[in-house]
């Protein structure tokens, strides 16, 4: 039996809120289960220096953690002068997911950026961070798109991410803190809401897994990522 007593193919709760950030040209309040991750898109009326005239935009992210998002206090990275790795290697994998959906000739010489701030958390925040990101960023074009700043909608396709693991021997979705800390193998799938592969992040833990088990992961991830582009669908018809 899960901590959560949910069966082995059942997500958390999730839900997203639109609209959240009066001033951000798009934005999002994503809660899976216990965590929580404020999502906002702000546009810049031009691309990074290495970019400027290719004639295409880019979108990028941002991503941290207030200190009390978890159990205990945890420093500011700002006050120690530099991001961890782990903010790092985070925050380019939303924007690496965000960019795999975009079209970003059709951004123009522009760019979007992608905050993510991590209220509370509980497990598979840049899983919740990659989903909500994804409504910042299609609020934010459809901003761009009402004032005549681009003529068509850049997005390709919807992108959502969702975490699978091997835990306690059985392959389980979308791990909140007890599991994902007890976690034999711990794995993020990133896919498109035509089902296609953007990325697998897969780690063995405390033990090896087997083809088997990789399939099954990649499989409960499928039926999650499912259901979360169909609710990302609903939020914004």
């Amino acid at each position: 039996m899960r901590p959560s007593r949910r069966a082995p193919d059942e997500m958390r709760a999730v839900t997203l809120e639109r609209n959240v950030a009066r001033y951000a040209e798009g934005s999002c309040m994503v809660r899976f289960g216990n965590t929580q991750v404020l999502c906002t898109a702000s546009l810049e009326d031009k691309p990074p220096m290495w970019l400027r005239g290719q004639g295409r935009g880019w979108v990028t992210a941002e991503y941290s953690m207030l200190p009390r998002a978890t159990h205990t206090r945890t420093r500011r990275e700002a006050t120690s002068g530099k991001q961890s790795g782990r903010t790092q290697e985070i925050q380019r994998l939303i924007g690496r997911s965000l960019r795999a959906v975009t079209n970003l000739q059709a951004l123009g010489e522009r760019q979007i950026t992608v905050d993510c701030d991590v209220i509370q958390a509980d497990g598979g925040t840049r899983t919740a961070s990659i989903t909500g990101a994804w409504i910042a960023l299609h609020d934010c074009c459809k901003w761009m798109r009402g004032r005549s700043i681009i003529k068509d909608m850049p997005l390709k396709d919807r992108v959502a991410a969702v975490s699978c693991g091997v835990y306690k021997g059985e392959t389980v979705l979308d791990l909140d803190y007890d599991e994902d800390s007890a976690a034999e193998t711990d794995a993020n799938f990133v896919l498109t809401g035509a089902g296609g592969l953007v990325e697998v992040q897969m780690t063995a833990e405390n033990a090896t897994f087997t083809e088997e088990q990789l399939t099954a992961m990649l499989s409960l991830a499928k039926g999650g990522i499912l259901k979360l582009a169909a609710l990302q669908q609903a939020t914004i018809a």
